[in-house]
């Protein structure tokens, strides 16, 4: 009975799914390549319905939260954590960086490197100071918004939508009922497209497999075990203590998302299973207000596992290419981490995208190194799309708990008894 359960469950399908794609890319590469639609497949039809899904659930958070006094101070508090925790996954990653060095030794010269494949990520990544970054949130049309799927942007209309509909008040119920029926739909929409989870996770992880090979893992190792090792001692350590200072217990938290963090390792996208992060964290008792700023809102300004990522990545080139970097140039670094790491949100191949701008910014790494880890970028992907979920996550339950808007009863229903 407990094996047909694992069958029949999504997560396992979703791991089943991906490890006959990682036997079908390393032996067929050719065959493996060519999945790579159903990969895509899943991850457009998910980004579809991320923009309404934001706008239901955030505009019905508000519009049914009474008074908004408290909206402002919850999204002060909200922006102080995540840059709190954000600096946090830096600093742990830089730690690990400097003490593994997984670089060191390689004595790249960066004129050798083939850039032809980043010359994407380098034109995204340039020119994007913190004004554009600040005007890039205002839309040009709330349809724009909706039709390029920008999180931030749908995010800044939806909460402009609420705060007028709340000030209706009764007038506008008629409007709050309706949108409280549309999130039912869209919710029913979210439970159909993730059947087919297993085979978008399948797709991905054959196209890895089958473009880069199992032997890059093998040539560049010690960076992907050092960056996995730094996003597990980020969330047992760092996610860990905010739990239990919080009044919950981390694990029972991973157990209960074990489906969303599945779908998440197996496309290598965070992004996939945010409409089914928003729901659970309903379930477990999160008021819809928070739900519907914090979730959103951390998925460009508290991607810990992205964090973690290019402040490893950028060392790593350092010291592959052997670029002095002293204490006062990685303070530096790490200040302009904290500005880039939030400059290319919602931008395809994101992480890539901030990592060539951050290096331009310090007009001292080359640029080329960003041709060092584009190989093994995917293979690091799983681990920043795990850790944004969590960290995403315990965001949500962390700053309902502070602000008094989680209902503890059906908490203590979804992670256990005991919390």
């Amino acid at each position: 009975m407990r094996g047909r359960a694992f069958f029949t469950s999504i997560y396992g399908q979703v791991l089943i799914a991906t490890l006959i794609g990682v036997a079908v890319g390393h032996y067929f590469p050719a065959t493996g390549t060519a999945m790579k639609p159903f990969g895509d497949a899943f991850i457009k039809l998910v980004r579809m319905i991320v923009g309404p899904i934001i706008f239901c659930t955030v505009v019905g958070g508000i519009a049914g939260a009474g008074g908004l006094k408290g909206l402002g101070r919850t999204g002060l508090v909200t922006l102080i954590y995540f840059e709190v925790v954000t600096t946090a996954a830096l600093l742990i990653g830089l730690v690990v960086v400097n003490v593994i060095k997984p670089g060191a030794g390689m004595n790249v010269d960066p004129a050798s490197l083939d850039t032809s494949g980043i010359t994407q990520y380098v034109t995204a990544g340039r020119a994007q100071t913190v004004t554009d970054t600040l005007m890039s949130i205002i839309p040009s049309s709330p349809v724009d918004a909706f039709a390029r799927t920008d999180i931030l942007q749908v995010l800044f209309f939806s909460v402009l939508f609420g705060i007028a509909l709340n000030a209706l008040g009764e007038k506008g119920r008629p409007v709050t009922d309706g949108i409280d029926r549309l999130a039912q739909v869209i919710f029913r929409i979210v439970g159909m497209i993730m059947h087919v989870a297993p085979l978008g996770a399948f797709g991905a992880m054959a196209f890895t497999i089958g473009s880069f090979g199992v032997r890059t893992l093998a040539q560049l190792g010690a960076l992907i075990f050092s960056f996995w090792l730094t996003c597990i001692l980020f969330v047992v350590i760092v996610l860990g203590i905010v739990a239990r200072l919080t009044g919950f217990r981390l694990w029972r938290f991973i157990r209960f998302i074990t489906e969303e963090l599945f779908i998440a390792f197996g496309t290598s996208s965070s992004e996939s299973v945010l409409p089914r992060l928003m729901a659970r964290l309903e379930e477990a008792g999160v008021d819809r207000s928070i739900v519907g700023l914090v979730v959103p809102s951390g998925y460009s300004f508290n991607l810990a596992g992205t964090a973690v990522y290019l402040s490893m990545a950028t060392v790593f080139i350092a010291q592959a290419t052997n670029t002095p970097l002293d204490l006062r140039h990685q303070i530096t670094l790490l200040a302009v981490l904290l500005l880039t790491s939030k400059g290319a949100a919602g931008v395809a191949g994101a992480a890539l995208v901030v990592l060539a701008g951050t290096l331009a910014a310090t007009n001292q790494i080359p640029v080329a190194g960003v041709a060092l880890v584009l190989g093994i970028h995917r293979f690091m992907g799983e681990g920043m799309a795990v850790t944004n979920t969590i960290g995403n996550g315990v965001a949500a339950l962390v700053i309902a708990r502070w602000t008094g808007k989680i209902d503890d009863a059906r908490l203590r229903k979804a992670l256990g008894s005991r919390l």
